[in-house]
């Protein structure tokens, strides 16, 4: 039984993946929250809750206030909840340009 209820528990898990994206490994994430890796990854898998002690010390770790962390507000914009990787787009400040340019007769052709 947790402290937390399911959609807090959710918003630190996530919080758990993205650390774990930006930090590398699992045992750095423990690490950093003082915890056993084991217990961390049986916390992201569900087999455990997520106490609230867990979720100051992930708050601690992000550097973000518990508040945020519980509703969700921790994440950067373009993160994934499911693995923490951040969508990044390295065309956003480009324009697009098209140039036609003559097309080779016959189209594809398979090389061997």
């Amino acid at each position: 039984m947790s402290d937390l209820d399911a959609k807090e528990q959710q918003h630190v898990r996530a919080a758990l993946r993205y650390l774990h994206n930006r930090l590398g490994t699992w045992q750095a994430v423990a690490d950093g929250v003082k915890a056993k890796t084991e217990t961390i990854k049986t916390v992201i898998r569900g087999s455990d809750p997520v106490s609230a002690s867990l979720a100051f010390r992930v708050a601690r770790l992000a550097g973000v206030m518990i508040d945020d962390l519980l509703v969700g507000k921790f994440l950067p914009p373009g993160a994934c909840p499911n693995c923490g990787h951040v969508i990044t787009s390295d065309f956003k400040d480009e324009n697009t340009v098209v140039e036609e340019a003559p097309r080779q007769p016959g189209g594809l052709a398979l090389v061997k």
